[in-house]
């Protein structure tokens, strides 16, 4: 997780500082998730590598929030 921490953080606002917090119930390593479900039945699999993605989603989230990038 700190290494995506750390990757979005480079991605999106290099200023940040990244905090370390208890896990929630929902925190990806409670959960597990798992794609190969989604790989045995329909043939799906991700195409697009994280680090290429993550502005997207950022941009995504942004439009979806009303909230300006700032410098």
């Amino acid at each position: 997780m700190t290494e995506l921490a750390e990757t979005v953080k480079e991605l999106v606002n290099p200023k940040v500082e990244i905090k370390a917090v208890e896990n929630t119930p929902d925190d990806p390593r409670q959960r597990k998730p798992d794609i190969t479900k989604a790989k045995e039945l329909l043939g799906w699999e991700p195409k697009v590598k994280l680090r290429d993605g993550l502005p997207f989603m950022e941009e995504d989230f942004r439009l979806r929030l009303g909230v300006n990038k700032t410098s």
